[in-house]
Protein backbone atom coordinates (compact mmCIF):
# COMPACT_ATOMS: atom_id res chain seq x y z
CA UNK A 1 0.00 0.00 0.00
CA UNK A 2 1.17 3.45 -0.46
CA UNK A 3 0.22 4.61 2.89
CA UNK A 4 -0.80 4.94 6.25
CA UNK A 5 -2.86 5.56 9.13
CA UNK A 6 -1.87 7.93 12.61
CA UNK A 7 -5.24 6.80 14.93
CA UNK A 8 -6.14 8.52 18.37
CA UNK A 9 -7.29 6.46 20.62
CA UNK A 10 -9.96 8.03 23.08
CA UNK A 11 -12.82 9.24 21.54
CA UNK A 12 -11.75 7.68 18.29
CA UNK A 13 -11.55 3.82 18.92
CA UNK A 14 -13.00 3.90 22.23
CA UNK A 15 -14.75 6.20 25.25
CA UNK A 16 -13.68 5.12 28.18
CA UNK A 17 -14.20 1.11 28.70
CA UNK A 18 -16.36 1.29 25.40
CA UNK A 19 -15.61 0.31 21.97
CA UNK A 20 -16.73 2.36 19.23
CA UNK A 21 -19.16 0.46 17.06
CA UNK A 22 -16.50 -0.18 13.75
CA UNK A 23 -13.26 0.08 15.48
CA UNK A 24 -11.94 -3.55 15.65
CA UNK A 25 -13.22 -4.14 12.00
CA UNK A 26 -11.69 -1.08 10.97
CA UNK A 27 -8.12 -2.27 12.21
CA UNK A 28 -8.75 -5.74 11.08
CA UNK A 29 -9.50 -4.55 8.01
CA UNK A 30 -5.88 -2.85 8.33
CA UNK A 31 -3.79 -5.51 9.79
CA UNK A 32 -5.64 -8.45 7.22
CA UNK A 33 -4.22 -5.84 4.24
CA UNK A 34 -1.18 -4.92 5.78
CA UNK A 35 -1.62 -1.31 5.68
CA UNK A 36 0.78 0.61 7.88
CA UNK A 37 -1.22 2.34 11.06
CA UNK A 38 -0.18 3.34 14.56
CA UNK A 39 -2.43 4.26 17.47
CA UNK A 40 -0.87 7.85 18.75
CA UNK A 41 -1.76 8.82 22.48
CA UNK A 42 -1.01 12.00 24.08
CA UNK A 43 -1.19 10.10 27.66
CA UNK A 44 2.26 9.02 28.80
CA UNK A 45 1.06 7.28 32.19
CA UNK A 46 1.25 4.20 30.39
CA UNK A 47 4.24 2.37 28.52
CA UNK A 48 3.83 1.11 24.90
CA UNK A 49 3.40 -2.60 26.66
CA UNK A 50 0.52 -1.48 29.12
CA UNK A 51 -1.47 0.43 26.01
CA UNK A 52 -1.02 -2.67 23.78
CA UNK A 53 -2.61 -4.63 26.67
CA UNK A 54 -5.30 -2.42 27.47
CA UNK A 55 -6.05 -2.39 23.45
CA UNK A 56 -5.45 -6.11 22.94
CA UNK A 57 -7.72 -6.72 26.19
CA UNK A 58 -10.76 -4.89 24.57
CA UNK A 59 -10.94 -6.75 21.63
CA UNK A 60 -8.27 -4.97 19.19
CA UNK A 61 -5.47 -7.49 18.21
CA UNK A 62 -2.24 -5.31 17.63
CA UNK A 63 1.49 -5.29 18.67
CA UNK A 64 3.65 -2.94 20.39
CA UNK A 65 4.92 -1.71 17.39
CA UNK A 66 1.59 -0.39 16.75
CA UNK A 67 1.69 2.45 19.69
CA UNK A 68 3.53 5.17 19.88
CA UNK A 69 3.35 7.38 23.14
CA UNK A 70 4.01 10.77 24.32
CA UNK A 71 6.64 10.09 26.37
CA UNK A 72 8.21 7.89 23.93
CA UNK A 73 8.00 11.05 21.35
CA UNK A 74 9.50 12.70 24.71
CA UNK A 75 12.28 10.20 26.09
CA UNK A 76 13.57 10.16 22.24
CA UNK A 77 13.52 13.64 21.54
CA UNK A 78 15.64 14.20 25.05
CA UNK A 79 17.88 11.32 24.25
CA UNK A 80 18.72 13.50 20.83
CA UNK A 81 18.97 16.92 22.37
CA UNK A 82 21.02 15.80 25.74
CA UNK A 83 22.36 12.02 24.90
CA UNK A 84 22.51 10.59 28.63
CA UNK A 85 21.08 13.03 30.09
CA UNK A 86 19.20 13.34 33.60
CA UNK A 87 15.65 14.29 34.56
CA UNK A 88 13.27 15.06 37.20
CA UNK A 89 9.60 13.72 36.56
CA UNK A 90 6.50 14.76 37.56
CA UNK A 91 4.93 11.52 36.14
CA UNK A 92 4.43 8.43 36.05
CA UNK A 93 5.79 5.11 35.45
CA UNK A 94 5.15 4.98 31.07
CA UNK A 95 7.38 8.68 31.31
CA UNK A 96 9.71 7.30 33.58
CA UNK A 97 10.22 3.83 31.40
CA UNK A 98 10.64 5.79 28.19
CA UNK A 99 13.60 7.96 29.63
CA UNK A 100 15.41 5.01 30.61
CA UNK A 101 14.77 3.06 28.18
CA UNK A 102 16.69 5.97 26.01
CA UNK A 103 19.39 6.45 28.14
CA UNK A 104 18.55 8.71 30.93
CA UNK A 105 18.53 8.57 34.32
CA UNK A 106 15.79 10.22 37.00
CA UNK A 107 17.11 12.54 39.66
CA UNK A 108 16.36 14.76 42.72
CA UNK A 109 19.04 16.92 42.51
CA UNK A 110 20.34 18.73 39.52
CA UNK A 111 18.42 17.70 36.56
CA UNK A 112 19.10 18.58 33.20
CA UNK A 113 15.80 18.73 32.64
CA UNK A 114 12.18 19.23 34.19
CA UNK A 115 9.57 16.16 32.41
CA UNK A 116 6.06 16.73 33.14
CA UNK A 117 3.65 14.04 32.29
CA UNK A 118 0.08 12.91 33.60
CA UNK A 119 0.06 11.73 36.85
CA UNK A 120 -2.51 11.19 39.84
CA UNK A 121 0.39 11.48 42.38
CA UNK A 122 1.03 15.28 42.21
CA UNK A 123 1.78 17.18 45.41
CA UNK A 124 2.80 20.40 45.93
CA UNK A 125 6.34 19.15 47.19
CA UNK A 126 6.96 17.86 44.00
CA UNK A 127 5.83 21.38 42.48
CA UNK A 128 8.01 23.21 44.40
CA UNK A 129 11.14 21.22 43.96
CA UNK A 130 10.40 21.42 40.24
CA UNK A 131 10.03 25.33 40.72
CA UNK A 132 13.63 25.60 42.27
CA UNK A 133 14.79 23.38 39.71
CA UNK A 134 13.57 25.20 36.90
CA UNK A 135 14.97 28.39 38.40
CA UNK A 136 18.49 27.09 39.02
CA UNK A 137 18.86 26.49 35.31
CA UNK A 138 16.65 23.09 34.41
CA UNK A 139 14.81 23.16 31.59
CA UNK A 140 11.26 22.40 31.18
CA UNK A 141 10.00 20.28 28.95
CA UNK A 142 6.22 18.84 28.91
CA UNK A 143 4.85 15.58 27.18
CA UNK A 144 1.82 17.36 26.01
CA UNK A 145 -0.43 20.27 27.00
CA UNK A 146 -3.60 18.68 27.02
CA UNK A 147 -5.93 21.16 30.10
CA UNK A 148 -7.54 18.06 30.86
CA UNK A 149 -8.39 14.64 30.32
CA UNK A 150 -11.46 12.63 30.47
CA UNK A 151 -12.14 9.72 33.73
CA UNK A 152 -14.75 7.31 33.83
CA UNK A 153 -15.90 9.60 37.06
CA UNK A 154 -15.54 13.26 35.10
CA UNK A 155 -12.35 14.67 34.29
CA UNK A 156 -9.33 15.80 36.01
CA UNK A 157 -6.43 18.27 35.36
CA UNK A 158 -4.24 17.12 32.66
CA UNK A 159 -0.47 17.55 31.91
CA UNK A 160 -1.09 21.42 30.51
CA UNK A 161 -2.34 22.58 33.55
CA UNK A 162 0.36 21.13 35.59
CA UNK A 163 2.70 22.74 33.04
CA UNK A 164 0.86 25.97 33.34
CA UNK A 165 1.39 26.33 36.97
CA UNK A 166 5.02 25.89 37.04
CA UNK A 167 5.45 28.34 33.66
CA UNK A 168 3.59 31.27 36.07
CA UNK A 169 5.86 30.51 38.77
CA UNK A 170 8.79 30.59 36.54
CA UNK A 171 8.18 32.64 34.08
CA UNK A 172 10.17 30.10 31.44
CA UNK A 173 7.95 28.41 28.86
CA UNK A 174 7.78 24.90 28.58
CA UNK A 175 8.37 23.01 25.24
CA UNK A 176 6.19 20.59 24.58
CA UNK A 177 6.65 17.65 22.02
CA UNK A 178 3.36 15.69 22.12
CA UNK A 179 0.42 16.30 19.63
CA UNK A 180 -0.04 18.75 17.50
CA UNK A 181 3.71 19.21 18.30
CA UNK A 182 6.03 18.30 14.81
CA UNK A 183 8.40 16.49 16.69
CA UNK A 184 5.79 13.56 17.56
CA UNK A 185 3.80 14.12 14.48
CA UNK A 186 7.19 13.38 12.35
CA UNK A 187 8.53 10.75 14.23
CA UNK A 188 5.28 9.06 14.38
CA UNK A 189 5.24 9.03 10.62
CA UNK A 190 8.95 7.80 10.51
CA UNK A 191 8.24 5.01 12.72
CA UNK A 192 5.73 3.67 9.63
CA UNK A 193 8.41 5.15 7.27
CA UNK A 194 6.03 7.01 5.47
CA UNK A 195 5.73 10.50 3.65
CA UNK A 196 3.63 13.39 4.58
CA UNK A 197 1.41 13.33 1.41
CA UNK A 198 0.72 9.57 2.12
CA UNK A 199 -0.23 9.85 6.11
CA UNK A 200 -3.63 9.68 7.02
CA UNK A 201 -4.40 11.62 10.71
CA UNK A 202 -7.43 10.35 12.39
CA UNK A 203 -8.73 11.94 15.65
CA UNK A 204 -11.42 13.55 17.45
CA UNK A 205 -9.68 16.61 19.18
CA UNK A 206 -9.13 19.71 16.74
CA UNK A 207 -6.77 21.28 18.46
CA UNK A 208 -4.20 18.47 18.86
CA UNK A 209 -5.20 15.44 16.24
CA UNK A 210 -6.13 17.92 13.37
CA UNK A 211 -4.11 21.03 13.85
CA UNK A 212 -0.98 18.51 14.39
CA UNK A 213 -1.95 16.78 10.87
CA UNK A 214 -2.70 19.93 9.16
CA UNK A 215 0.52 21.54 9.83
CA UNK A 216 2.17 18.47 8.84
CA UNK A 217 0.90 18.18 6.11
CA UNK A 218 -1.27 15.34 6.34
CA UNK A 219 -4.62 13.87 5.36
CA UNK A 220 -7.03 14.39 8.06
CA UNK A 221 -10.19 13.01 8.45
CA UNK A 222 -12.19 14.07 11.76
CA UNK A 223 -14.67 11.79 13.42
CA UNK A 224 -17.34 13.08 16.00
CA UNK A 225 -17.50 10.27 18.74
CA UNK A 226 -15.20 12.48 20.86
CA UNK A 227 -14.80 15.66 21.96
CA UNK A 228 -15.45 17.88 18.55
CA UNK A 229 -18.78 18.48 17.73
CA UNK A 230 -19.67 19.61 14.17
CA UNK A 231 -20.61 22.79 14.97
CA UNK A 232 -17.42 23.48 17.09
CA UNK A 233 -15.72 23.56 13.17
CA UNK A 234 -16.56 27.23 12.74
CA UNK A 235 -14.58 28.67 16.16
CA UNK A 236 -11.40 26.84 14.21
CA UNK A 237 -9.17 29.02 11.40
CA UNK A 238 -7.90 25.01 9.83
CA UNK A 239 -10.15 22.37 8.91
CA UNK A 240 -10.19 18.61 8.57
CA UNK A 241 -10.24 17.04 5.18
CA UNK A 242 -13.64 15.59 5.95
CA UNK A 243 -15.78 14.92 8.75
CA UNK A 244 -17.40 11.36 9.64
CA UNK A 245 -19.80 10.13 12.38
CA UNK A 246 -17.48 7.46 13.36
CA UNK A 247 -14.27 5.03 12.14
CA UNK A 248 -16.81 3.00 11.16
CA UNK A 249 -17.63 4.98 7.95
CA UNK A 250 -14.22 4.10 7.23
CA UNK A 251 -15.31 0.96 6.11
CA UNK A 252 -17.86 1.96 3.57
CA UNK A 253 -17.05 5.24 2.26
CA UNK A 254 -18.75 7.63 0.50
CA UNK A 255 -17.15 9.57 -2.60
CA UNK A 256 -15.30 12.04 -0.85
CA UNK A 257 -13.75 9.57 1.77
CA UNK A 258 -12.84 7.33 -1.13
CA UNK A 259 -11.37 10.10 -2.87
CA UNK A 260 -9.31 11.25 0.14
CA UNK A 261 -8.13 7.94 1.39
CA UNK A 262 -9.31 5.15 -1.85
CA UNK A 263 -5.54 4.16 -3.04
CA UNK A 264 -4.54 3.44 1.03
CA UNK A 265 -8.17 0.92 1.49
CA UNK A 266 -8.33 -2.69 -0.51
CA UNK A 267 -10.81 -2.33 -3.69
CA UNK A 268 -13.62 -3.98 -2.27
CA UNK A 269 -13.93 -1.30 0.19
CA UNK A 270 -13.01 2.02 -1.02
Amino acid sequence: MSGGFLIDMDGVVYRGTELIPGAVDFIRLLLEHRIPFTFLTNNSQRSRRDVTTKLRRMGIPIEERHVFTCAMATARFLARQHPGGTAFVIGESGLSQALHENGYSLVDSNPDYVVVGEGRNLSFELVERAVQMILDGARLVATNLDPNCPTSSGTRPGCGAVVALLEKATGVDAFSVGKPSPVMMRDARKELNLDAASTVMIGDTMDTDILGGVQMGYRTILVLTGTTARDDLQRFAYRPDIVVDSIASLLSPGPELTELIGDLLPSQVA
